[in-house]
């Protein structure tokens, strides 16, 4: 079993919100995602949308191009739709060579809206949805960028249970990205997910949780999901409290390879990013010897 490191430039700036690092330029990013120790990044806002501008920009700083998200929209357009809405952005993945597509439900989502109003799926939807989500995960394998389905706060699928119920109701060609933040911000747990769905899981966004009651206040007070971020609710591995060590031995012990990729949303002007990323880097490279993958 073999895993590769990498990051996602929330690090430095966040996509949906502009004001978080929009100062700070793509060059930065890389160079120093480079220097803490990363052997690749996810895609950002900030980033090229072709192979020829963008295969060079990431050979020069020794980065691959891990995954990029992709947020859908299968409760208001049906699998034929979404594949054709989808195809540019698959196009680059694959022409970038990623092993997965990051994907995510984001239908009647609003970031302005706290936790407790976001959409969920009725009992009669889960079918029709599960389909539509089955169909265009075989459509990005035949393509060689396979689904790795993102739960994720404030969408339709971001408790344990929902994750339960979307593995049970898909077909294999949907694969699961464990995200350990968003799994415990929703009050899951992430080994034993990791121990459930093992075989299913293609992705790893390794995202901590800031110690000192931050979740809870967040949690108790229904927090919006910025407000959540600026408050700096999430962190890198080894600065939260999650058990990265418990959650790569299920892992591993589930057969895993592929990608672990430190992913904090936090804002950059609290968060120095260069400092973050390599104690991000640093904590997850020991969890992964701790682990023994």
């Amino acid at each position: 079993m073999t895993v590769s490191l990498g990051i996602n430039p929330l690090t430095w700036s966040n996509d949906d919100m502009p004001e978080l690092g929009g100062e700070t330029p793509l060059e930065t990013c890389l160079l120093e995602a480079h220097l803490a120790g990363f052997e690749g990044i996810e895609l950002g806002i900030k980033f090229p949308r072709t192979r020829d501008e963008l295969h060079p920009l990431l050979d020069k700083h020794a980065l691959a191009l891990v995954s990029g998200w992709y947020g859908a929209r299968l409760l208001e357009r049906d699998a034929a739709e979404e594949i054709e809405a989808v195809d540019d952005h698959l196009g680059l993945l694959a022409d970038m060579g990623c092993p997965v597509m990051v994907f995510a439900e984001v239908s009647g989502c609003d970031p302005d809206r706290p936790m407790s109003a976001r959409p969920v799926l009725a009992d009669g939807q889960w079918s029709q949805f599960a389909e539509r989500l089955t169909a265009v995960a075989e459509h990005l394998a035949e393509r060689g960028v396979p689904m790795a389905f993102h739960h994720h706060m404030g969408t339709v699928v971001q408790t344990e249970d929902e994750i339960d119920r979307l593995m049970e109701t898909t077909g294999p060609a949907v694969g699961l990205l464990l995200d350990t933040g968003h799994l415990t911000y929703a009050g899951g747990d992430p080994v034993s997910v990791a121990r459930r769905h093992a075989s299913r899981i293609n992705h790893v966004h390794c995202k901590d949780v800031r110690p000192g009651g931050l979740l809870d206040r967040a949690q108790d007070q229904d927090w919006t999901f910025p407000h959540a971020i600026v408050e700096g609710v999430f962190t890198v591995p080894g600065d939260g409290t999650i058990d990265f060590p418990a959650v790569l031995g299920a892992l591993g012990h589930g057969g895993y390879e592929g990608w672990l990729v430190v992913e904090a949303d936090q804002d950059p002007a609290k968060a120095h990013p260069l400092t973050y990323a390599r104690m991000g880097y640093r904590a997850l490279a020991k969890a992964v010897k701790a682990s023994g993958i």
